[in-house]
């Protein structure tokens, strides 16, 4: 039977399509307050060990199975070890991602153009919290219709993409969003180098703190971020390898993809702390009295920075949300692409079919809850859950259930990678993907659950990290338990 699987145009696609999955939000945002919390520069020691100790070797496993069944995440681990269950946990956890990412996206969309003539006024923060997200307490479902309009925004975007296809929607997409998002981010970080204080926030950024070294926080910290960064073990680069032609390099491609991702997360690290130094320049305090990270570095303490420009902050002010939106919209693509080949794979769909059901879906659910007075509490607890819980969780069973308990498939997959690619995986691969990196998530896998259980998460009440937190955990387990039931189609794929 003739393999008709979508495919991407060439290796060069498929590479520009996995950094822009791997690129995103997080990579602006989240590493370089990471880096500065844990040692400044002595963190890119232990965070390039877990390149190489632990996302290399899980993101060459990833590509090994997508690439060897040619099939998302539930198809390829049912014929690899009979364990479909667990390729649906993956599917679960990235559409629950899709459902909330795209209400952060469109955050950023909104204040792209809130920049122009800082409409946020003098306090960024009760302008992020009362007047834009109208944020209330508890569990408020009132609506809000600037949050509606932008998440309809965001959804008609993805959707449009993600119709044309592999080759003529998610591959062209990202051949013009990831230039795009290069050259708006190079000249935010050239503006950002040339404002007073921009040096004290690099040194700030890069001094080694070397006693940090000898904290064990630290290192998980690093081992943690390489995960979330790279995309994977939670079903997307698998996919994305599936639709590779037969002779392919993968372990070439794999290099690429974690040489771009990490250097674009060192530009960014720049170009945000540059900008912080000129905030505690202009405010006329240290650094570390003004470093923030995730959303209140993006909403709050970057449009404080803006203002500090004057008429000039208008142009920074654009391009930073212009760069969380392109790279937002890339990953966000590559995320909501596993549950749609899933169910390709599983019932037979057409694409437009697959595409219009679970895309769709999910834009009705996310645009209806993230209409809401509680939409950065859903985004928040739901973030922390799929990340800590879901992502780590579903990366350590397949890691477990390969290497611990079906060794002699590590061997074929092996096999499967070396027939084409550049550099040859040999013991070193087994040992790190049988011992560093399943014991590295299964430490912080019992870190997070043990935090959660000792303290909660955030300062939230129990009853709403149990329905929130505890029902993003409880459809995990339903989708991976109940879809897994569901009976295949064997319908050939156009």
């Amino acid at each position: 039977m003739t393999d008709s699987r979508e495919s991407w145009s060439a290796r060069s696609g498929f590479i520009i399509a996995a950094i822009g999955s791997a690129v995103g939000l997080g990579n602006i945002w989240r590493f370089p307050y990471v880096a500065y919390e844990n040692g400044g520069g002595a963190f890119l020691i232990p965070y390039l060990i877990a390149i190489f100790a632990a996302g290399l070797p899980l993101l060459f496993l990833d590509y090994a199975v997508g690439h060897k069944y040619r099939k998302a995440p539930p198809t390829a681990y049912k014929k690899l070890m009979n364990s479909e269950s667990l390729g649906w946990w993956q599917v679960m956890v990235t559409l629950l991602i899709g459902i909330y990412y795209a209400s952060v996206l469109s955050w950023a969309g909104s204040y792209m153009f809130y920049s122009i003539g800082q409409q946020w006024g003098a306090d960024t923060e009760k302008f992020f919290f009362s007047t834009y997200l109208q944020n209330g307490e508890g569990l408020a479902f009132g609506f809000v219709p600037t949050l509606f309009i932008g998440l309809v925004i965001v959804w008609t975007v993805v959707m449009f993409i993600l119709y044309g296809g592999v080759k003529k929607g998610v591959e062209l997409s990202n051949k013009i969003f990831m230039p795009l998002l290069v050259i708006l981010f190079s000249i935010l970080v050239i503006q950002a180098l040339r404002l007073p204080g921009a040096v004290d926030g690099l040194n700030a950024f890069f001094t080694p703190n070397w006693e940090a070294m000898a904290n064990y926080k630290v290192w998980l910290a690093a081992f943690g971020h390489i995960f979330f960064s790279l995309s994977v073990g939670f079903g997307i680069m698998l996919t994305y390898s599936s639709y590779l032609k037969r002779k392919t390099n993968l372990t070439g491609s794999g290099l690429v993809v974690a040489l771009a991702n990490s250097s674009f997360e060192i530009l960014a690290g720049i170009g945000i702390f540059a900008a912080l130094g000129f905030m505690a320049y202009s405010a006329g305090s240290s650094v570390d009295e003004v470093v923030s990270g995730g959303i209140g570095l993006a909403f709050i303490a970057f449009p404080k920075i803006i203002s500090s420009l004057g008429a000039g902050g208008d142009l920074f002010g654009f391009l930073f949300f212009a760069s969380l939106t392109v790279a937002g919209v890339t990953s966000m693509v590559s995320i909501l692409q596993v549950p749609i080949a899933a169910f390709q794979d599983k019932l037979g769909w057409s694409r437009k079919r697959a595409v219009t059901i679970i895309a769709g879906g999910s834009a009705i659910i996310s645009t209806l809850l993230f209409s809401t007075h509680s939409a950065i509490t859903f985004v928040d607890i739901i973030d922390y859950f799929a990340n800590n819980i879901g992502i780590v969780g579903g990366g350590l069973l397949s890691i477990i259930l390969v290497t611990w308990f079906r060794r002699p498939l590590l061997k074929e997959l092996q096999a499967h990678v070396n027939q084409y690619s550049s550099i040859k995986l040999g013991w070193g691969w087994n040992f790190l993907l049988t011992v560093v990196t399943p014991l590295s998530l299964l430490v912080a896998l019992g870190l997070t659950l043990k935090s959660i259980f000792a303290e909660g998460y955030g300062g939230y009440p129990l009853h709403i990290l149990l329905t929130v937190g505890g029902g993003t955990v409880l459809l995990f387990v339903l989708g991976a338990v109940l879809l897994s039931r569901l009976k295949d189609h064997d319908a050939a794929e156009k």
